[in-house]
Parts: structure tokens; C-alpha cells; sequence
């Protein structure tokens, strides 16, 4: 037997079908931006054939959906830029490369990392996706320094793992928190009463269960697709080795840094700063704005609960936590400029899938295709369908609430029609959009700028954990009680 027959013949059969998944993809898959521009096309096709449109009008449904969510655009701006902006503060960088340090082998790298990941996009996606790249690098770091081989392609999905499955069920989830804002359009629909609290949804037992069984089955996954040394491609494959030990993983800097820029660019020392200078670093000012923020988020959830939770009401908490933990101004709008890079891709590519929703919104195809799915459930199945439904759709507009606005009305009519309660539906069907993310590149773009790698080099590993969650979602759905 050969060397190559050796190596093939070590790990375990899903590591090995991972490894020929991740060989298949590296070859084939495109980049984000094609991939948006393919399924633009396919869709257009599907939507004349399927509904039949004139080409005229999908054009048409497809310019007017570049600029229908851009208000929603703007909120997951904000969540991904002040995730950033908390990721990258230096006491958070600090305890990531402690935890780094944690693991003793491979298999406990990858599983470590993607356990943060998916804990952490419960409570907000965009932390959870940059904490998940800065430490999935860190990971990679620290390992290579003690000499323990992890593939860093895996390390990478496993800091992914939180948008491909817990974040759409949580505290920043687009749709019930969407369900929980005042004057929604489904309560302008007539579709349901008033707002339904996340206490229904996020807080439910139902989604509480499905959040903690997801993780640990996709731990345990991770874990056995971790290749062994042999097969594993560490870090400095990836990212040349003087980049790699810089003692800021972004290149950046210390924040205490930004005022000396700007004195230094002004021919002057720290010292000898003009009053305007002063001000713009004043902690006084920073701190006094910050804890007026925060208090106004504590007041909300003081007197209306968790029916206050919402993505503005989120988005304003993480905006002002941010400058708490800053202080001053001057180190805050420097973190956000920096943060602006990892946002490009979304802005870039969210109105292509927007324009994509617009065809499959305005030509009736997304409320075919959810009726055609919905109109085989039954109590029994009909969360599974509903995830079905959702990642189907997922895979073309891979926007949370964008999706959600179209698929809402049909998917929790049907769930009223078969008594299926609208909190139960709802997680059901952020179980799917959350799902497909593992195979659409879109939310991992920001990942990609901060890790160095390409869509193709790592998502194979992502279509492999795709697969296993199958069976397992599947049963979970069917089977947990609400």
C-alpha cells in the first residue's frame, strides 16, 4: 500500500467523507459574488418558467428588490460592525487567545471553537461570527505555535458553525424579533393579533432544547470530521508566518493608540493636544453618552420585559455596550472604520439577493413554493416541512428577515390552519434559514476577510456539516414537544 493508501485509510468514515466533500467543493464552488450573480440568473429563469413571467417583468421584480430592505440592511450592518467593534477590543482579544490556549489536540480545538461560536450567536450573530473568525485564527495560532497540526479549513466552519445553525433561534434572530416589534406586517396582515414575545419563541422550551441538543450533536460532529495530521493543512498554508505571530490579528492597534495618530499627524505630542483634540478623547464625554445608552436599554427592558427585545432596541444595546467598553470617542470611530472593511461584502452583495427576493416575491414564486410545501404537512410534520421551506429558500436569499417577510404570511397561516402554535412555527422555520447558511457563502464574508481563506477551501467542510445535521434536525423537529 502506498503513502497516499496510508493516509487514506487513517480517520474515521465521516472524516473521510468529509475530506472527499471538501476536495469536491474546493474544486467546483464559486466565489460569493458569482455565486449571487449565478442564482440571480437561475432564478430569472425558474420565475418565467415556473410563473410564467415575461422576461420584462423579472427584470423589473428584480430592480425594485435592490432597494426594498434597505432599512433591513442597515440593521445587519449595524450588528455585524458592532460586533466587530466589541470583538476587537483588546481585553475580549486577550481572553480569546487564553482560551486558545486551552486545548490539547486537534479534535478539542475545533470543537472548542465551534461551541463559542454557536453559543455566542445565540445571544447576538454578528459577535458570534467575528469572536468566531478572530478565534478560529487565534485557534489556528496558538496551535501552530505548540506544535499540534489542526486543519485550519474546519477550524474556520467551526468558527462559521453559529450562523449554520443557533443564531436565527436567539436573541438577535430576524424573525422573532421581527414577530415581537410593534406594528409589524403581520399584525398589519391580520395574520396575528399583536406582537408575539420572544417568550413564545426564543424563550420557549421548544427552542431552549433545540438550541442545546444542536450543540452538542454538532460538537460531536466536529469533532469527528477533524482530520488527522496527516491530512491537516495548519494555518500557515493559509496566512504567511510574519503575518501570522503580529501580536494584533488584525494588523490593527491598541486603542489607546488613536489619539497619538492624530497628534503625531498634527506635528504635535500627547502632551501639547488642542482643546478639540482633548474633547474627541474625552472619557468623561465617551462614558457619559454610553451609560446614558445602556440605561435607556435597561429602562426598556424594566418596564416591558422581553417584549422589548427587537432588532433596534438590540442594535442601540450593542451600539452604546460598545462605547462603555471604549470610553472615548476617538478609539471608538477608529474600531468602527476598521469594521466598515468587514461589513464590504454584505453591502456589496445584500442587494443582489434582495434583488433576487424581489423576482421570487414579485412573480409569486417564493409563495408558490412555500404553499407547495406547506400544503403537504400535517400537525405532526409541519415543523418539518417549515424548515425544509426555509432552507430551501434560504439557499437563493440567504436574509433571514428579508425571507421572512415574504415566507411569514403563508408559512404561519398554514400553521394556524393545522394548530400548529406561531411561536412553534416560527423557530421551525429559523431552524431552515439558519441551516442553509452552511452552504450559501453570503454571512461568512466577513469570516473570509478576517481568517484569509476562500470560500471554496473551507466550505466543503460546511456542505459535510450540512449533511449530518439532516437526520439529526429532522428527528429533533418531529419529536421535541412545544
Amino acid at each position: 500500500m502506498s503513502s497516499v493508501d496510508d493516509a487514506a485509510a487513517t480517520g474515521n468514515v465521516i472524516e473521510r467523507a468529509g475530506n472527499r466533500i471538501a476536495d469536491v467543493v474546493e474544486r467546483w464552488m464559486p466565489s460569493p459574488f458569482l455565486f449571487a450573480i449565478i442564482l440571480s440568473y437561475v432564478v430569472f429563469l425558474v420565475g418565467m418558467v415556473v410563473e410564467n413571467q415575461g422576461p420584462s417583468n423579472m427584470v423589473m421584480f428584480w430592480y425594485d428588490g435592490f432597494w426594498a430592505f434597505l432599512e433591513f440592511a442597515m440593521q445587519m450592518v449595524l450588528i455585524i460592525m458592532t460586533g466587530f467593534v466589541i470583538a476587537y477590543h483588546p481585553r475580549v482579544n486577550d481572553a480569546l487567545q487564553r482560551l486558545a490556549a486551552i486545548p490539547n489536540t486537534a479534535g478539542q480545538a475545533v470543537v472548542l471553537v465551534g461551541t463559542v461560536s454557536m453559543a455566542l450567536a445565540w445571544v447576538h450573530w454578528g459577535l458570534s461570527l467575528v469572536v468566531g473568525a478572530i478565534f478560529a485564527r487565534e485557534m489556528g495560532t496558538a496551535a501552530y505555535r505548540e506544535g499540534i497540526a489542526v486543519h485550519y479549513p474546519l477550524l474556520c466552519v467551526a468558527g462559521y458553525m453559529g450562523l449554520g445553525l443557533t443564531w436565527h433561534w436567539g436573541l438577535s434572530g430576524s424573525a422573532p424579533l421581527l414577530l415581537a416589534t410593534p406594528g409589524n406586517e403581520f399584525v398589519d396582515l391580520g395574520i396575528v393579533d399583536g406582537p408575539v414575545g420572544t417568550s413564545a419563541t426564543v424563550f420557549s422550551a421548544y427552542a431552549l432544547s433545540l438550541t442545546a441538543l444542536s450543540i452538542a450533536f454538532a460538537a460531536v460532529v466536529l469533532y469527528l470530521l477533524t482530520p488527522p495530521a496527516e491530512r491537516s493543512r495548519e494555518i500557515t498554508d493559509y496566512i504567511p508566518e510574519d503575518e501570522l505571530l503580529e501580536s494584533s490579528p488584525d494588523g490593527g492597534v491598541d486603542d489607546t493608540a488613536v489619539d497619538d495618530r492624530e497628534s503625531a499627524a498634527n506635528g504635535r505630542l500627547n502632551g501639547d493636544r488642542l482643546p478639540a483634540e482633548r474633547i474627541d478623547n474625552s472619557r468623561l464625554l465617551g462614558g457619559l453618552i454610553a451609560l446614558t445608552g445602556v440605561a435607556v436599554i435597561a429602562w426598556e427592558f424594566y418596564t416591558r420585559g422581553l417584549a422589548a427585545l427587537n432588532l433596534n432596541v438590540l442594535n442601540f444595546a450593542f451600539l452604546f455596550v460598545g462605547l462603555a467598553i471604549y470610553t472615548r470617542p476617538a478609539a471608538y470611530r477608529e474600531r468602527f472604520g476598521e469594521a466598515a472593511e468587514a461589513a464590504v461584502g454584505i453591502i456589496l452583495l445584500f442587494p443582489f439577493f434582495a434583488g433576487i427576493q424581489g423576482m421570487m416575491s414579485g412573480s409569486g414564486l417564493a409563495e408558490t413554493m412555500a404553499q407547495a410545501l406547506l400544503a403537504i404537512s400535517t400537525p405532526e410534520t409541519f415543523p418539518v416541512i417549515a424548515w425544509l421551506t426555509a432552507a430551501i429558500v434560504n439557499l437563493f436569499v440567504p436574509s433571514g428577515g428579508g425571507e421572512w417577510i415574504v415566507l411569514g404570511p403563508p408559512v404561519l397561516e398554514a400553521a394556524q390552519e393545522v394548530g400548529i402554535p406561531v411561536g412553534q412555527a416560527t423557530i421551525a422555520y429559523a431552524v431552515g434559514d439558519a441551516h442553509t447558511n452552511l452552504l450559501n457563502p453570503f454571512w461568512a464574508l466577513p469570516l473570509l476577510a478576517i481568517t484569509k481563506i476562500r470560500a471554496r477551501e473551507m466550505f466543503g467542510y460546511a456542505v459535510a456539516m450540512l449533511l449530518a445535521l439532516i437526520p439529526f434536525l429532522t428527528v429533533a423537529l418531529y419529536a421535541l414537544p412545544y
